[in-house]
C-alpha cells in the first residue's frame, strides 16, 4: 500500500513537470476567517504548481470570497444561515471570548468557553448535513473526479465528504482546544506532566499543583467533547457512511497533518511521521509601509516599535475592555500601532 501511494505521488510529479496542463485536481474543506487566510496561502502554491484547486464554499462565508482569489475555482452551496447572520455570530463568538478577561482557576475558564465550543460545532454540524444531503452537489462533485481533499479539521466534514468521494485527505491544523483532535484522530501522545493543554495557561515549567491542574484541564476536555459532541458527530457520520464508525476513526485516516506552527516553537513531546510543522506559510515579503506609519515608526527611537492586533474577527469591544488595553499600551515606551476597528478609548496615550 506504501509503494502504490509513493508511485503515485512520483506520476502525478512527472505529470506537473511534463504536462503542459493541469496536475492533480485538489477539493478544498475551508473554515473562515484567519484559518482560510492561512490556507490560502497553501492554494496559491498549488496553483503556481499548474494544479487545478477547487474550494466547497458554503454561500454565507465572508473571508472565503469568489472574487478575492484569481485561479481559484469555487463551488458555492446555498445555506440555510444567511451572510449576516452568520458575521453577526461570529463576531459574537469572538468578543465574548475576549471579554471572558483573565480566570486563573481552570475549571470555570473553560466552563465559560464550553458553550461557546457547543455552539460553534452545532453550527458546523448543520452546514456539514446541508452539504451531504445535497444529492446534486454531491454527484458534480463524484463526477469531478478529485484527486484529493484538503481541509481544515476544527470545522469537521472535510473527511465525511473525502470518504464519500472515495479519495485521500489532508490536513492543516494550528491546535484543537485540549488538543483533543490531535490525541483521539491523529495518535499523538501529549503526556500532562509536561505538556500543557493548549487554553490551560501553564507554561513547560511546571509545579507539581500546577501538574494536577493540567490533569483536571486535559480529563474535562476528553468529557466535555466525548459528552457534547463527539457523539452527535458520531451518528451523523455513521447514518450517512451507512455503516457503524466514530468521528475519530474517519480523521484518522488523515494522510497528513500539516501544523500552522515551528516545532522548536512547541513544548516537546513525541510525534509522528505523518505530522509535519509548516509554520510561516502566512508570511509574505514585506511591503513599504504607507508615509503616515513610516513616519510614526522611525519616531521610535531606540525601544521600537510594538504591533498589537486582536486577528481578523474582532472589530468591537466594550468600552471597558479597550480603555483597560489602552492604559497598558500607554505605559510602556515603545510606539504602538494598534489595529482597532472601535470608538476611540479615552486613556489612548500619545505613543499609540
Amino acid at each position: 500500500m506504501f509503494m502504490k501511494w509513493i508511485s503515485s505521488l512520483l506520476l502525478l510529479q512527472m505529470s506537473c513537470y511534463f504536462n503542459s496542463g493541469s496536475c492533480g485536481k485538489v477539493l478544498v474543506w475551508p473554515t473562515e476567517y484567519s484559518h482560510w487566510m492561512n490556507m490560502k496561502n497553501i492554494l496559491e502554491e498549488l496553483i503556481q504548481r499548474r494544479h487545478e484547486v477547487t474550494v466547497l464554499r458554503p454561500s454565507n462565508y465572508i473571508f472565503v470570497d469568489v472574487n478575492s482569489s484569481s485561479g481559484i475555482k469555487f463551488e458555492t452551496f446555498t445555506a440555510s444561515i444567511n451572510r449576516d447572520e452568520w458575521e453577526k455570530y461570529f463576531i459574537q463568538l469572538v468578543t465574548r471570548w475576549i471579554n471572558i478577561g483573565p480566570i486563573d482557576s481552570c475549571i470555570p475558564y473553560f466552563s465559560e468557553l464550553e458553550n461557546m465550543f457547543k455552539e460553534f460545532f452545532d453550527t458546523w454540524q448543520h452546514l456539514c448535513k446541508e452539504i451531504v444531503s445535497n444529492k446534486i452537489l454531491m454527484k458534480k462533485l463524484q463526477e469531478s473526479r478529485f484527486d484529493v481533499l484538503l481541509s481544515d479539521p476544527i470545522s469537521p466534514c472535510g473527511e465525511l465528504v473525502a470518504e464519500l468521494l472515495k479519495i485521500p485527505f489532508v490536513y492543516t491544523l494550528r491546535f484543537s482546544p485540549g488538543f483533543q483532535l490531535e490525541k483521539f484522530a491523529g495518535g499523538l501522545t501529549l503526556p500532562p506532566s509536561y505538556v500543557p493543554v493548549v487554553m490551560s495557561r501553564l507554561s513547560g515549567q511546571m509545579t507539581f499543583m500546577e501538574r494536577v491542574k493540567n490533569m483536571i484541564c486535559m480529563l474535562y476536555f476528553d468529557f466535555w467533547f466525548d459528552t457534547f459532541n463527539e457523539k452527535k458527530w458520531n451518528q451523523l457520520y455513521s447514518e450517512v457512511l451507512g455503516k457503524p464508525t466514530t468521528l475519530y476513526k474517519t480523521m484518522a485516516k488523515a494522510e497528513m497533518w500539516l501544523i500552522r506552527s515551528y516545532w522548536d516553537l512547541e513544548f516537546p513531546h513525541p510525534t509522528l511521521p505523518n505530522f509535519d510543522f509548516v509554520g510561516g506559510l502566512h508570511c509574505k515579503p514585506a511591503k513599504p509601509l504607507p508615509n503616515e506609519m513610516e513616519e510614526f515608526v522611525q519616531s521610535s527611537g531606540e525601544h521600537g516599535v510594538v504591533v498589537f492586533s486582536l486577528g481578523s474577527m474582532v472589530s468591537n469591544m466594550t468600552k471597558e475592555r479597550a480603555n483597560m488595553i489602552a492604559s497598558a499600551l500607554a505605559q510602556i515606551p515603545q510606539k504602538v500601532l494598534w489595529k482597532f476597528d472601535g470608538k476611540k478609548p479615552d486613556t489612548l496615550g500619545p505613543n499609540i
